[in-house]
């Protein structure tokens, strides 16, 4: 099988940047001539094996950082972008889209922030439209995006937040429980925690410097409550800190992110990254088994796994996903080269789907998406109740899966051909973009395709794509 060329051109540029060089001393630096290095950084030559060596000694480069799946990402965005019906009749060749987010990705992303302004006035407008009465009215924009696309760029990893919280949890010097540490934590700032028969599962009145967790939460719930406070207290300055990089455009997308970063700390306080990076390659990626180890839940195991990017210590690049029973995905993030839709639901073929018929197992599947990239997923339900009789059943299903390259590591994928091409699944991403012509499931058109409408004719679907 050949080896897939490496451009990292824009990476390139970036580093030599960053190190106040000239392209001449950048070079002599990396062992290669002046006009090589300006093709490399043009993405007009790939960059060779001496190049990487060269960055990771000279440098102290991690290397999988060429490869980080930014570009990706971006290209996956102004896909979606384009398919608005702003655009219509503008359709642009996938391999210049590639072409500008290998090349120019701060133009890509200015483009991204331009479509989501513009996008956001448009829901403003027809916010108004809806006060006064209007019937083709939309709904009201939120800042719940603004936040998703901060983590999504991220990599869903805050290198500060984990390590404090990584430290944090090192600090049981003297042998207690983790809870018992954030209890005495919260304790040496004045509040007391109070475990309470109550609904909601956490409630803290700063008046009184009372924190009221519920009892009939389960145990690693609780936990995860209490460090979210532990964050939101003792790690304050620091939470402030990293909102201040971010610049949030408001108010409320800087409270939300807030609560984000507070949630990030208190899984990675359950989850210590190094302890937990071993434990999860010792296990081969049992979620049941970190569950226990770690008195985490198995959606938060599954959230941790998708957050192991630190530079210089990566896990596997999973991706994880959660969708309510009526597809709309929740929560998402993607460290792989498969992108989430930004909006609607998740593609139907999806074993994700399939986790509601199946309660309390999981459900593996081997896919392929649009682009050739091949994928273990596994999939389960999540159900939430309320600790009483009559109370309502939140119910998901969460999705962790990885390349398929990585199914040596897993434990899930033992048994399965991943040899044979005709075992795994086709998927999409969304409907609007995925350019399979003969899907059984779609739902509308693909915006980039013609089609052709015969009234003689009526198969899967009424219309056939060119």
């Amino acid at each position: 099988m050949a080896t897939q060329k490496l451009y990292a051109g824009a990476k390139l540029r970036e580093l030599r940047t960053k190190n106040g060089s000239t392209q001449k001393d950048f070079a002599a630096k990396l062992g290669v001539s002046l006009p090589y290095l300006n093709q490399m950084e043009n993405n007009n030559r790939p960059v060779s094996t001496t190049v990487v060596l060269a960055l990771a000694s000279e440098f102290g480069m991690d290397v999988t950082e060429l490869s980080s799946g930014d570009s990706q990402r971006l290209v996956s965005d102004m896909r979606e972008i384009l398919a608005d019906p702003l655009f219509e009749g503008d359709t642009l060749p996938l391999a210049d889209l590639q072409l500008a987010a290998s090349n120019a990705p701060g133009l890509a992303r200015a483009f991204i922030k331009l479509h989501q302004s513009h996008r956001q006035t448009h829901e403003r407008l027809a916010y108004l439209d809806e006060a006064l009465g209007r019937e083709d009215a939309r709904a009201s924009p939120s800042p719940w995006e603004e936040v998703r696309d901060f983590f999504h760029y991220c990599d869903n990893y805050i290198d500060a937040v984990d390590r404090a919280a990584e430290h944090f949890a090192r600090a049981n010097s003297d042998g207690k429980t983790l809870k018992a540490t954030a209890i005495a934590a919260l304790t040496a700032v004045g509040i007391k925690v109070s475990f309470d028969d109550m609904a909601a599962l956490r409630r803290y009145d700063p008046n009184a410097g009372i924190l009221h967790i519920s009892s009939r939460a389960p145990q690693e719930t609780q936990l995860f409550q209490l460090l979210f406070q532990t964050a939101m207290t003792r790690q304050n300055s620091l939470l402030e800190a990293t909102l201040d990089l971010a610049r949030f455009h408001s108010g409320a997308a800087r409270d939300i992110a807030k609560i984000g970063l507070a949630n990030y700390f208190a899984g990675a306080a359950l989850m210590p990254y190094q302890t937990f990076l071993t434990s999860a390659q010792d296990c081969r990626h049992d979620l049941e088994i970190l569950a226990g180890q770690f008195g985490a839940s198995i959606e938060q195991v599954a959230h941790r796994l998708s957050t192991m990017q630190r530079p210089g210590s990566k896990g596997i690049p999973f991706f994880f996903v959660r969708v309510d029973q009526a597809g709309t995905i929740t929560k998402r993030h993607s460290a792989t080269r498969l992108q989430f839709a930004r909006f609607g639901g998740a593609c139907p073929l999806w074993n994700v789907h399939s986790a509601f018929e199946t309660p309390g197992r999981f459900l593996r599947q081997l896919a392929e998406t649009p682009d050739g990239v091949r994928y273990i997923s596994l999939a389960r339900d999540i159900s939430k109740p309320a600790g009483r009789f009559g109370a309502p059943v939140r119910r998901y299903a969460i999705s962790l899966g990885c390349e398929v390259r990585h199914a040596a590591a897993l434990v899930y994928a033992d048994g399965m051909d991943t040899s044979r091409s005709s075992a795994f699944e086709p998927i999409g991403i969304s409907c609007r973009i995925c350019e399979r012509k003969g899907c059984h499931q779609r739902s509308v058109p693909p915006l980039e395709r013609q089609l052709v409408v015969d009234p003689d004719l009526r198969d899967v679907l009424p219309y056939q794509v060119e």
